[in-house]
Order: structure tokens, then sequence, then C-alpha cells
């Protein structure tokens, strides 16, 4: 009898605690299970669109990123990218804590004679490449958050390879869109009433907030956005550029060049293989590219485009790791896809629509604004090539995407 009652209260003990475990609600891959994950390690700020089916996450403690968003309220698809396990790591990483976002601000150069990557003097390889804590682990300032906007601020102190420090304040406004916002930013009148859609706007701005003036001599940073998304077999870049202008159209040979069957140049498109399977980075300058670059998952039926600034005649900072390069020959559009490394290691797998924001020649005080926008599109592909056709200039039923 007595053997009956310890194993009868042991039961109702274990009973207990199972109905007090934290419990996952919502499937691995969906919006909300990425917010109740966000929620445990951030008071997290989420905007909603009027219907309540788009929705966007954002964290002041994870350097004001976006981490995520959706078309289709909770059980939605959750579109951005986010690596779990950095999250609970025991320390920091010396070079880049990866957490993931589906919109990081980020500064540059990366790399070159004004680099925020490197110390002065060291050569410029991986083990010297570290990530500014203002944008790779620092907390940023909530400074407001109404639902539909939040706004995020941040000060840092960043020495650049030549020595120059540069004080800087960053501030992050972001909006949720509505659909007729969307429609009128990217000019589809005919939006198909299937095709289920979210939006976001973000105007990042960067100030000249200590007494040095930033210059070609001196040196000048520069704002850097990046999207990382979850690729898919079936997931082509696709990025438009001019044809009436010469010079090269793209920088392919950021992480070695890029392999020949994973793009494809077809009558002003760039087509990028972005698959997460083999590592690779493209650029593409001011003068040949356009305000825009987008990305399609044939298996999931998504259509990714990014809005952004754009100065065809500004000085873009050249970010490749070669202190001896000309310092304002960069790309104004990047995109990246993820792969393994020399000995079989990952990050992700994930893959990278990015912009960036010409060199920031500030005088004290003085401030630039960069403004990058992200839109997704679910549904039919013959409702989302109308989308992908009068934005990006490229038919979906084209079957160079497919490679």
């Amino acid at each position: 009898m007595r053997v009956v009652k310890i194993v009868f209260f042991a039961l109702c003990i274990a009973g207990l605690s199972a109905c007090t475990m934290q419990v996952p609600q919502h499937a691995k891959g969906t919006f909300g299970y990425d917010l109740e994950f966000l929620k445990a390690k951030d008071n997290v700020v989420v905007l909603n669109s009027d219907d309540g089916r788009g929705r966007v996450i954002i964290s002041p403690k994870y350097q004001g990123k976006i981490f995520t968003s959706t078309a289709d309220g909770s059980d939605g698809k959750s579109f951005g990218w986010i690596k779990y396990e950095t999250f609970n790591a025991k320390q920091l990483d010396a070079h880049m804590n990866a957490y993931g976002g589906e919109d990081r601000l980020w500064l540059g150069p990366e790399g070159g004679r004004f680099s925020l990557f490197f110390k002065p003097g060291t050569k410029m390889e991986f083990d010297n490449w570290h990530t500014p804590p203002a944008i790779d682990n620092e907390s940023w300032d909530l400074v407001s958050s109404t639902g539909k906007k939040a706004s995020l601020t941040k000060n840092t102190s960043i020495q650049n390879y030549t020595g120059t420090t540069l004080s800087i304040k960053l501030q992050r406004d972001v909006e949720i869109l509505e659909p007729a916002a969307i429609k009128q930013m990217l000019g589809i009148d005919d939006l198909d009433s299937t095709v289920k859609s979210v939006g976001f706007t973000t105007v990042n701005t960067i100030t000249n907030s200590g007494t040095t003036t930033w210059n070609k001599t001196a040196g000048a940073p520069c704002l850097w956005s990046l999207d990382m998304f979850t690729p898919s077999p079936q997931t082509v870049i696709i990025v438009p550029y001019k044809e009436d202008v010469t010079g090269k159209v793209a920088t392919t040979n950021y992480f070695g060049e890029i392999p020949k069957d994973r793009i494809v140049y077809n009558n002003g498109t760039l087509l990028f293989k972005a698959d997460g399977k083999s590592r690779g980075k493209l650029g593409i300058p001011p003068n040949r590219a356009k305000n825009m670059i987008g990305s399609y998952d044939g298996a999931n039926d998504i259509l990714t485009i990014v809005f952004f600034d754009l100065d065809d005649k500004g000085d873009y900072l050249n970010q490749e790791w070669k202190p001896d390069t000309a310092p304002f020959t960069g790309d104004a559009v990047n995109a990246y896809n993820d792969g393994p490394l020399a000995n079989g290691s990952q990050m992700g797998p994930f893959y990278e629509l990015e912009s960036v924001s010409p060199a920031a020649f500030l005088k004290p005080g003085e401030k630039l604004s960069h403004k990058h926008s992200v839109f997704h599109f679910m549904g039919d592909i013959n409702a989302l090539n109308k989308i992908a056709w009068k934005t990006l200039g490229f038919s979906l039923h084209d079957k160079t995407h497919n490679i």
C-alpha cells in the first residue's frame, strides 16, 4: 500500500510539472513560434496591420533588429531567418554573434582603408575581423512605439582602420505598411485578392555626434541594411540592373568566384541561386544598380521584394578585405548565399538581400538617412508573376530562374 501511495504521489507531481512546463503553442516555422521564443529573450515590440494578418517583431535588446514578419497572423509563415542556438551561447563570439534577423542595421565599410571591422595595422583576415559591439551584441534604446511604428536609437564610438575615432548616433524608425501603402510604393494597383502580403519600411539615420568632420581623408562610415531569409532548393535571387551603361555588371568574387552554374545574366536581370548550399556574395555598382532587388521561393510560393534609396552618382565604400583598394569604388546592392566553409561548418543556411548608403561625409551635427523597405507576397505563381513583372521586370515563368 505504501508503494502504491508513493507511485500515485510521483505521478501527481509529474502531471503538475507537465502542466506548468512552457510548451510551444505554435509549430516551428510559424510567426507564433518565433514570437514565443523571442518574448522569452526580450521585451520585443510587435507591429500589426489593421487586419491583424501582417505582423512584425522588433527587438531593442538585439540591436533594433526586425527579427521576422508574417503575412498571415500567428499561424502564418515566419519570413525571417533566426539562429536560435546563438541566444543560449555561454559567451559572446569574438567575431560576430549571428542571432539572425529579417532586417538588421550594420555600418560599413567592412574592409578597405576605412574599415570599421579591423583595428589599425592588422592584417585583414578572419582572425582579426570583429563586428563593432553596437551592431553586434549591445542593446538599443526604444524611444517610442505605437503599434504601427517604433523608433530606436544607439550612441556609439568606433575607431576605423586609419585610426580615426567616429562618434556616432544611430536611429531606426520602423513602420508596418497597410496593403494600400504597399500597392502605392510598388505601383501594383492590380494586386490579386488571393495574395497574402506584408510590408514594412525602415528609415535608418546616422548622425556625426563628434567634433571631427568625416571626409575622404579621415574616413566616413555608411549605413548598411541586411535582410536574412530561409532558403529552399527552389529559391533564386532576382537582381535587376541597367543595361544602357558601361562598366562591369557585378562583383562576383567577394568570397572566391561564384560558380558559373549558380548565376545567369538575362536581359537586364541577374539571377543568383539561393539554396544555402554554396557560399558566395555578389554586388552591383551604383551606376548599374536599380533601387530594387528580390527573390522567389518556388517551393513555398513566396515573392520577396526589397526597395531602397539609391544614389547612382554617390561615393559607395569598397568593402573588400583589402586595405590598398580604392576606397570609394564599392557596390550599392549586395546579395549573399550561405554555404559550408572549408572546414565543413556553416552559420546558416540562409540568404541575404542587402542595400547600403553612400559614404556619410558629415560635419559635426549633420545626418544622413537611408530608407529600406521589405515586402513579402504569398500566392499562386500566376498572381505573383504579375507583381514580379511590374516591379522587378522579370517573369517567374521564365525557366532561366531554375538554375
